[in-house]
């Protein structure tokens, strides 16, 4: 909208009574309340959205900046005219040019070649030569843009000028301001578009063929040279100076502006530049060009974004270095690479405090600042960075001196684990095609970021990590076996015990993984003895989730089986839970370990505590299959267990299961060598039955009285099954008759105000 109305109100023709007119509209439409901002940002009417932290002055500019609006650059340029003497000249003949006795001095108005220059604000200008195009002034439009790009030229050697004489200054501080504070690209009058348009229109071929003929994507514009009328140089043409121009207006060092619109609004513009930059196809004149500016921007310092020393909240080049790159990659390597390097830097990322420890980041631990609150597009801008990097490593494939560049930008620059984690996905893929062998010098840069990625997120959660671990070992495979080993030393920098044991050493000991690398015996020997290594220390330190996992890696050698199984026992008194021990338990006796099953299993007894009301617990399976061990080891450790049982059980249904599966068959059928098996039924009226029975009722007894306290009429027929259950266990013991009657007589008395159960009861029980 602000560069159309630019554009109305700039018609050479307009009368200035219409152009008075149009002010009073325009004027009445920016006072209205609900007329568009210019940069849409809003966020000094909301709450601490852009404002989040004091940043320099931002939040007190926002208040005492004048409101602008979408018409506010319009009702200045009614302020503008075409009277201009300098001016006319420049529209109006294409070989205006200074006398060649005037060239000596400093001149305003031309340039040292003698060529006219036009001093205006760049947008303005540039709107000035879009409302000539717009208005069917082509010609005079394109010598305006002539005269423009000259001024740009000559300010661009100034610039460089003025540089020199700072660099050594500059660069040793290390911190630079910019200059511009209004940047070209994504500015509401879009100048760089309006130029390079301008320019590349009179170049354009008119072919039939390159109309959009409906069956897919139209054909791109061609383009041939038109030489620029009057141009002392034979070698310029239009096409030559709009790319030139486009990758000045990129390359312009400039702030973030505020506001989201603002800032999504510069990577559009930067993206509509690039689409039009991509559609030119490069012959020698145009990669002269590039060439010339891209080295012109690297050595321009803070005048440009390419330069050595950028401000902290310049906008990024990620995007533009991406086309460039690509665009000199075939015919100048060395420039292609050392632009694209140096726009690999982000530095609002940057920690303040640690700019001069590099150290730090090669071990992935990059101390990022609270993400920066007045940057809305930043996951775009590290997305584009991520971009940028994967372009050079895929160009970079083979080579080692250049992979091994882009790996420290990457681990310099990039902040984000996860992008990491995707570069390191994108290496190994392009390392390891399928119709061919993979390509190690690229698959050797995927792992070390896959390490770098596990050394990232190794304190920090990430969901993703569970598969950047595995990923990891994938890749460390297709390295080889050096690899896979050097990770399970330093398994410690690199993964959580559990991670080392259930995935790592896992995957690694697997028989897919011997296969793929078709290790012979003693290269199995030695990743086995490795892995078995790593289980132990991680059984040593987080023995809780550690120690099946290091039981299970350590079954094939003796000595690593029997010093898991210790760190287990001295572990089971402290640091282990119930259902831990009864899982390394089972598998013990699944091994072919039943005394040490039993032990384990009695450890984990006490460690346990089953209350009355308990019926449905998860550890009754358990406990059941303890009991059961035990009654198949023999007597002695029925003996042993049941006092465990009776002290952490009180759940009487579970009890009397127990009871009822010991009083079934003898013990000790489980037939272990040597063991000489009693074969006779144990009594309930001697030890060790006997302390469960007791048990038992008195968990019967307890349990009743505490169910009869509440219970409500709906569960009375469910309480006379209970005592009916109840009964088969009194009846178990020699008096149990005469116990249970008495029992029943005593609940009649203490509860006779429950008439109606009461009455159940004498029914079923007499």
């Amino acid at each position: 909208v602000s560069a159309l109305w630019v554009c109305v109100v700039l018609n050479p023709h307009c009368k200035s009574d219409e152009k008075m007119g149009w002010l009073k509209q325009l004027k009445k439409w920016g006072d209205m309340d609900v007329c568009p901002l210019e940069d849409g940002n809003y966020g000094s009417e909301l709450p601490n959205i852009t404002n989040a932290l004091p940043q320099s002055n931002l939040a007190q500019d926002s208040l005492s900046r004048p409101r602008r609006t979408v018409f506010s650059r319009a009702v200045e340029a009614c302020d503008l005219h075409w009277q201009d003497s300098h001016l006319q000249r420049i529209i109006s003949s294409d070989f205006y040019m200074s006398p060649s006795y005037q060239r000596e001095g400093e001149s305003l108005l031309f340039s040292p070649q003698g060529l006219p220059l036009w001093l205006d604000h760049v947008p303005t200008a540039c709107a000035r030569v879009d409302a000539l195009r717009s208005h069917g002034y082509s010609r005079e439009a394109l010598r305006l843009a002539v005269a423009i790009i000259n001024t740009l030229r000559l300010q661009q050697t100034r610039q460089m000028d003025i540089y020199k004489h700072q660099k050594k200054e500059l660069l040793q501080r290390g911190i630079t301001s910019t200059t511009n504070l209004e940047g070209w690209v994504g500015h509401p009058l879009d100048p760089i578009g309006c130029l390079f348009t301008t320019l590349t229109e009179t170049c354009r071929v008119d072919d039939d063929n390159s109309m959009d003929t409906g069956d897919g994507d139209p054909k791109p514009p061609a383009y041939n040279h038109v030489p620029v009328w009057g141009s002392p140089d034979s070698g310029e043409s239009y096409l030559t100076l709009a790319l030139e121009v486009a990758l000045m207006g990129m390359g312009q060092q400039r702030i973030m502006p505020e506001g989201l619109y603002a800032q999504d609004k510069v990577c559009r513009n930067e993206e509509q530049i690039v689409a039009k930059l991509q559609e030119l196809e490069l012959d020698d004149l145009l990669v002269h060009t590039l060439r010339k500016q891209a080295v012109q921007l690297l050595e321009a310092g803070p005048f440009s974004g390419l330069g050595e020393v950028i401000h902290r909240e310049s906008v990024p080049m990620h995007t533009f270095a991406k086309y460039l790159f690509s665009a000199l990659l075939p015919h100048d390597a060395e420039l292609a690479y050392k632009v694209a390097l140096r726009a690999m830097r982000l530095p609002v990322l940057e920690s303040t405090a640690g700019a001069g420890d590099v150290g730090h980041s090669h071990h992935g631990i990059s101390i990022v600042p609270s993400r920066y609150p007045r940057w809305f597009t930043l996951g775009h801008l590290e997305s584009q960075q991520c971009e940028l990097a994967s372009t050079m490593l895929t160009a970079a494939k083979g080579d080692m001196l250049r992979l091994r560049t882009v790996l420290e930008a990457i681990q310099k620059n990039i902040h984000s684990s996860s992008l990491i984690f995707k570069l390191a996905q994108d290496a190994f893929k392009i390392a390891t095609p399928a119709d061919s062998p993979p390509d190690i010098t690229l698959l050797n840069v995927a792992l070390e970021l896959g390490l770098q990625v596990m050394r990232m997120t190794l304190s920090t959660l990430n969901w993703r990590r569970r598969e950047m671990v595995r990923w990891l070992v994938t890749c460390a495979t297709e390295v080889g076996l050096r690899a896979l080993v050097s990770i399970l030393q330093s398994w410690y920098t690199l993964f959580t015990p559990t991670e080392a044991t259930s995935i790592v050493a896992a995957t690694v000991m697997s028989h897919n993984t011997i296969l793929r690398l078709s290790l012979d015996y003693p290269q199995r020997e030695e990743l086995a003895s490795c892995a078995r290594t790593l289980a132990l220390q991680c059984a040593m330190k987080d023995p809780q989730n550690c120690a099946l996992s290091a039981l299970t890696l350590c079954e094939k050698d003796h000595i690593a089986f029997e010093t898991a199984y210790q760190i287990v026992i001295d572990a089971a008194s402290t640091g282990m839970t119930y259902s831990q021990l009864f899982t390394i338990a089972r598998y013990m006796e699944h091994r072919g370990y039943p005394l040490r099953s039993f032990k384990l299993a009695s450890l984990a007894m006490t460690h346990l505590n089953l209350a009355y009301n308990q019926d449905t617990h998860p550890a009754i399976n358990d406990v059941l299959w303890a009991c059961a061990l035990s009654h198949s080891l023999g007597k002695n450790e029925l003996a042993a267990i049941i006092p465990l049982v009776v002290k952490s059980v009180h759940c009487a249904t579970v009890l009397s299961d127990i009871l009822r599966r010991c009083t079934m068959t003898a013990p000790g059928l489980a037939g272990i060598p040597g063991r000489r098996n009693s074969g006779k039924l144990m009594s309930t009226d001697k030890a060790p039955l006997r302390q469960l029975l007791d048990a038992t009722i008195s968990a019967y007894i307890n349990t009743t009285h505490s169910r009869l306290t509440h219970i409500s009429p709906r569960h009375y027929g469910e309480f006379i099954e209970f005592l009916s259950k109840a009964r088969e266990t009194f009846l178990l013991a020699q008096d149990g008759h005469i116990q249970f009657a008495q029992f029943i007589d005593n609940l009649k008395q203490i509860y006779k105000g429950k008439k109606k159960l009461m009455m159940l009861v004498r029914e079923r029980f007499g």
